[in-house]
């Protein structure tokens, strides 16, 4: 599992923050490097770790203008287990410069985690809550985008606006750029509505839907003001024991495709290697569907 995965929707109160934050400790959990990037001028992902965005003297800001090299920002977050790439307010003067630039202005994300990219096994880029020039950077910078998304109306309504923005991404910056998946987050199993919007994205994009499903759950929403994931504020938690099993999810396909593309290799033929592929999504685990959780 070596990669980078932006974790966009333009849509605010999605849970992309909640996500990234959650998923790195869970994936750190596994004994995988992983590094965390806020690209959010809230710096939500940052406070979310217990890093302090008002005391920051270096930060993404920095790092995409080209003033402060990668590792030199880089802070490690104790209860979590994994590093970050903090972010605050500043962010916001360095999407008007960056702008301002002729040309390269959407890769500087890119050339900035060039020279760390192999120093850890997943990064995850905290997308901020629009279409902006920080998430192009986000998108060209990464090898697959993760999507959380409430099983709302507008929820779809913006998903189509995010997968047409990743089209021209591919067509400009980043032909590689994949769909990581679409992650289901804050599920009601008790709304019709929620349960009406999930079957439509399992039916329109199929294996592309994560099978683990994020719930409503207090201790994930409580868990920021400590400054903490929630695997570390309650790991007996639905919330958190939710993203554990998405991390695993994640290593599991990782895994079979990894195996597909052996056998492929063995064989001789692609042919097989993408049936492979699909038959290997195919027989991944059952559904972890978690209802409502107003205790724990």
């Amino acid at each position: 599992m070596k990669r980078v995965i932006a974790i966009a929707n333009q849509k605010g109160g999605v849970g992309k923050t909640t996500t990234a934050v959650n998923l790195a400790a869970s994936l750190a959990a596994t004994r995988r490097r992983v590094l965390l990037m806020d690209l959010d001028p809230q710096g939500n992902a940052t406070m979310g770790c217990g890093v302090d965005k008002a005391q920051l003297q270096r930060s993404t800001c920095e790092v995409l203008l080209g003033e402060s090299d990668l590792a030199a920002a880089l802070v490690q977050v104790e209860q979590g287990g994994f590093t970050l790439l903090p972010a605050n307010q500043d962010l916001t003067a360095a999407e008007v410069r960056l702008l301002t630039l002729p040309i390269g202005r959407e890769i500087k994300l890119r050339q900035a985690l060039q020279p760390k990219r192999e120093a850890f096994d997943v990064i995850l880029i905290d997308c901020p809550p629009a279409l902006n020039m920080l998430t192009v950077n986000a998108l060209v910078a990464a090898d697959s985008v993760l999507i959380p998304m409430q099983c709302e109306y507008y929820a779809l309504e913006g998903l189509s606006a995010l997968l047409a923005t990743v089209e021209q991404i591919r067509a400009a910056a980043n032909p590689q750029l994949s769909i990581e998946g679409v992650l289901r987050t804050m599920f009601d199993p008790r709304n019709n509505l929620s349960n009406e919007v999930s079957a439509q994205l399992v039916s329109h994009f199929g294996d592309k839907v994560f099978r683990t499903i994020i719930p409503r759950n207090i201790r994930l929403a409580e868990a920021p003001s400590f400054g903490k994931p929630a695997l570390f504020h309650d790991r007996e938690s639905r919330g958190a024991l939710a993203y554990l099993a998405l991390a695993g999810e994640m290593i599991r396909r990782d895994e079979e495709d990894y195996a597909a593309r052996a056998r492929a290799a063995v064989t001789g033929d692609s042919t097989f290697a993408a049936a492979a592929g699909n038959v290997a999504a195919n027989e991944s685990s059952t559904e972890h569907a978690i209802g409502e959780d107003t205790s724990r």
